[in-house]
Formats: C-alpha cells, structure tokens, sequence
C-alpha cells in the first residue's frame, strides 16, 4: 500500500507539470510570431473587399492618399487613460498608449499597445468604402480637423474629436469620443447627404498586426511565455473563439448583429464592435505579413437631403473584467482562464477582495492560501490522521517484511489486518494532493493571465508576482519545505523509493524556478500550513498510540 501512495503522489505532481507545459505548447507555442522589419506596403491591401463586387471606384485626385506611405500631422489626443495618435489619413489611431500600465516594471514609460513605425505595426482601422465610399483601392480618405491636440477635461467627463472630410455635396464626419475613467472608444460615422443623388457605400473597422513578438512579455521568465498572442470573435450564440494568426488566410465568414472581432495578446487587448445593431460581416485575412480582422456593415443607402449615422466601439486597452464585459457579450472571456475557469474566477474574486482591504497581493496570496486550507480542512485532517498513524505503526510494517521476506502473500495479509486494527487507510495521503491540483493550476492562470497582478510587487526582491523570482529565493525554499514535509511522513520501506522522494523535491525545486512568484508563493505557504497541521496531527497521534500501548 505505501509502494502505491508513493507513486500515486509522485503521479499526480508530475501530471501538474505536464498539464501546465501542454497548455502552453498546445495553446501558444505553435505557431511562434517572428520579429521583422514591416516592408511597406500598397494602400490597396488595407481596404477590405467589398460585399458588391466592382463597385470601388476611383476618385479624384487629391481625396485620397495612401497611409501607408504618407502621414499627415498625426492629431494628439491626452486623457487620464490615453495617449493617442491619429492619422488625419484615413482618420485611423496608429498609437496607444496606456498611461496607467508602465512599458516593464522598471520602467516609468507607458505602456505602448498600438504603434506603427519602421518595426511594428498595429493599428485600429476603419473607414468607408463602396460605389460612393471615400476609401478606395487608390488610398484612404484625408480628413481635416480644427485642431492638432485635444485634452480631456476630468470635469467635463467626455472628449470628443471630430474629423471632417466633403466631396460632392456630402460631408463626412468621423468623431472619436472618450469617456473619462473608461477605455472602450465610441466611433461615429455621420454621412449628411446634400447632394442631388443617393449615396451608396459601407463601412468597416479593422484591426492591422504585423507578425512582430508581444512587446509585454520582455520582462517575463520562460514560462512566463505562456501567453495567447493571435486573433479572436464572438457572437452571443458562441461568444468566444480563438484565431490564430496562422489561420487568418482561411478567413472568418461570420455574420451577426452583435458581436466583436479582437486581437488579443498578454494582459492586454484591441476590439472592434459594431453599436448599431447591423447585420456586421466578420472577416479575416492576411496581406505580406500583416495580418487583419474586422468587419464590414451591409450596404448603406442614404437618400438626398437625408443622413444617417453609423457607431462602432473601439477597446484598445488592459483585459479587465469589469470593463470587457459591458462592451460585448463574450469580449470578457479574453480574460482566458482555460478549463478550470470556473475555479480561476472564484479564486480571482476571492485574492481581489482581500486585496481590497490589504492592498498588496503577496500578502492576498498568502491570505487566499489560509482560506483554501481552512476550506480543505476536514479532509486534511483525515488524510493526515491516517498517515500519522502509519508513520506510527511504520515499526510493526518493517518488523513484518523482516519477518516474512519474500513471502508477500502472507506480509499483505498481516499488513491488511493491522490497517482494520488501527483504522488505517493509506489511500487517504493522495487526498490533499489531488484536492490542490485544479487549485494549484487554475491559480497558476490567474496570475498569467490576470492584469491587475501585472507588476504587482511583495515584499523585498519580489518586484513583480506574475513573473518568476528574480533570485530563485522562493522556489529553493519551497523546495526546503517540501522535503521537510516528506520527513512528518511515513517513510518507505522500500531503500529505492526513499531515494526517490528524497530527490523528489530538488526536481520540483529546480522545476518552479520559471514559475510566477505568486504560484511558488502559494505553493510555498501552503506546505508551511500542512506542515504545522500535519506535526500537531503526529503529536497527537502518538500520545494517543503510546496510551494505548
């Protein structure tokens, strides 16, 4: 029966690391990005095929220009959460930055999430195209704005930018508008027709990436990689799908009224999502080596004299719950826990209201840790009251196996008698670790993926949980305590599988060094508890088997 506890536990550590290295292989590591210049590329290729074939017309001279190769003077937008940039060429925002999210945790720079420049691109399209749309296969729109810079005022609570652009009787104005303390971006499109004719065309909002690496995980460790970076969509009947980058050229021939194209990577998130309740055409398509996603509204029609206005939300921004979730149904589970996600959110709604009141996630972890064994406790108990009374009744094991040598039959006979006479189960030593598995890895995606823990800092040299010990500290004492834990356990008969566990440890120490901090925390804190629990469990134990005796 010990031969079998022991490898029973040894089974389910290491079944913890596998699962742990094939999410990551499976999820990620397929398909690798690679980092490259961006050749430039022909304006043509960022217009999505329209819906009616033949009906792209090339306009005058002077309307258009090719954004690719040309900027005009981009137009500054600050506000508490942005700094943004547009190009007056096409009206796009071809750079993000995230003024509460820091580059790397030494940094004092903002995070920089969309930016094009001679090595990276990825930007957040949209336009007009069609038989009268102003983006065309010759190049995209330029507007005019009265301003080069605009600020949000916090007391005013919304910003707006608009920009202007006429042709042949019909003003266009695409208005950017910014709340204060939110990151979804409402895009309007107002088409006032005062032309003698009707005007025909439809629009589209696009995402445009290079095959560039994620720029947020410099400073992670090397499991700290294991991070969704590609494309994603969701429509209320399937709210959530992944696409990877590999897969763009197949395309994506969804249709819906509500729903929301995305590309996703580490701890952070673009989106677009129509707001007008039209019937949005997804797609998805690569061109050299970029790669794009959005969608197109169906054909509009605005009569003469008449106009209509068309809404899109743009969401360039942190994978915040509580802000994903109001903006489209299904964009919150970027948020990508995988399949113990319901645990991951438990245990993420637990460590954020204790961070609520303690305002530091190490000591949430720690707190977070006490709960799950306060939780686990009546199993515990037992399983640690059955192996203290194994480790006590150790003596008469070894006494049998030199009594009956080679003769197993008769030895398991015996054996089987003195665990009915001491109510033993040896079985019951697996429980605490097959009860920790999906707790063990549905922790370890709350701290990948979980953007609030990004950077967070405990105590000393531990600047950053979700990443791994900068000076392996923690992972050799978890090792430590590991091997301490094993020592309040019975030992084995066996001189093999002593030798074995005895190495156990080191392999887990060496195995934990790339794992995020807050894990090896949690992993760490809660031997110490076992093993407080499990040596007052021992004491008693014996001072109950000595009475007896």
């Amino acid at each position: 029966m010990q031969k079998i506890l022991r490898i029973l536990i040894i089974v389910a550590m290491l079944i913890t690391a596998y699962l742990l290295i094939l999410a990551w292989r499976d999820d990620y590591a397929g398909k690798p990005a690679t980092t490259q210049p961006v050749a430039t590329q022909s304006s043509n290729t960022d217009i999505p095929s329209s819906q009616a074939a033949g009906d792209v017309p090339t306009l005058t001279a002077g309307t258009v220009a090719d954004s690719t190769n040309q900027q005009g003077n981009l137009i500054s937008v600050s506000t508490d959460l942005y700094d943004i940039k547009i190009n007056p060429v096409g009206g796009d925002i071809v750079y993000a930055a995230l003024k509460q999210y820091n580059a790397t945790k030494d940094s004092s720079e903002s995070f920089v999430l969309l930016e094009q420049n001679a090595t990276r691109t990825y930007v957040a399209q949209s336009g007009l195209t069609g038989k009268d749309g102003v983006d065309t296969a010759e190049g995209r729109a330029v507007y005019s704005s009265s301003r080069s810079s605009y600020e949000l005022n916090p007391a005013a609570g919304s910003l707006q930018v608009p920009l202007v652009l006429q042709k042949d009787g019909v003003t266009i104005t695409k208005t950017y508008t910014f709340n204060a303390g939110q990151y979804p971006i409402n895009l309007s499109y107002n088409i006032n027709n005062n032309s003698t004719k009707p005007w025909q065309g439809q629009m589209y909002a696009q995402l445009k990436r290079d095959g560039s690496s994620d720029p947020g995980l410099d400073d992670k460790g090397m499991l700290g990689l294991a991070t969704y970076l590609g494309g994603a969509w969701g429509v209320p009947a399937d709210p959530y799908n992944k696409l990877k980058f590999g897969d763009f050229g197949d395309g994506l021939n969804v249709g819906s009224k509500d729903g929301w194209v995305a590309i996703v990577q580490h701890y952070f998130v673009s989106a677009w999502t129509p707001s007008n309740s039209f019937d949005a055409k997804f797609f998805a398509r690569t061109t050299g080596n970029d790669y794009f996603i959005g969608y197109n509204s169906p054909i509009i029609n605005v009569a003469a004299n008449k106009q209509i206005t068309l809404n899109s939300t743009l969401y360039a921004g942190p994978k915040v719950q509580s802000q994903l979730a109001p903006v489209a149904e299904g964009l919150n589970q970027t948020v990508d826990y995988g399949l113990l996600w319901p645990i991951s959110k438990v245990l993420f709604a637990i460590l954020d209201n204790i961070h609520k009141v303690l305002g530091n996630w190490g000591w949430s972890i720690i707190v977070l840790t006490l709960i799950v064994k306060i939780a686990l406790f009546w199993l515990s108990n037992k399983s640690y009251v059955s192996m203290a009374k194994m480790r006590a009744i150790a003596p008469k094991l070894q006494a049998l196996k030199d009594k009956h040598g080679d003769d197993r039959m008769a030895m398991s006979q015996e054996m089987m008698q003195i665990y009915r006479d001491e109510k033993v189960n040896p079985m019951a030593g697996c429980l605490p670790i097959f009860l920790q598995m999906p707790i063990f890895l549905a922790l370890y995606w709350v701290l990948v993926e979980s953007v609030e823990l990004r950077h967070a800092p405990w105590i000393l040299w531990i600047k950053d949980l979700s990443a791994m010990d900068p000076w392996f500290i923690l992972p050799i004492f978890m090792g430590v305590t590991m091997f301490v834990q094993q020592l309040l356990n019975p030992q084995p008969t066996d001189p093999m599988q002593a030798k074995m566990m005895k190495i156990l440890p080191v392999v887990f120490a060496v195995f934990m060094l790339w794992f995020p901090a807050g894990l090896v925390l949690y992993w760490t804190v809660n031997n110490l508890f076992s093993m407080t629990h499990q040596h007052i469990v021992n004491k008693r134990i014996e001072k109950q088997m000595q009475q007896r005796a």
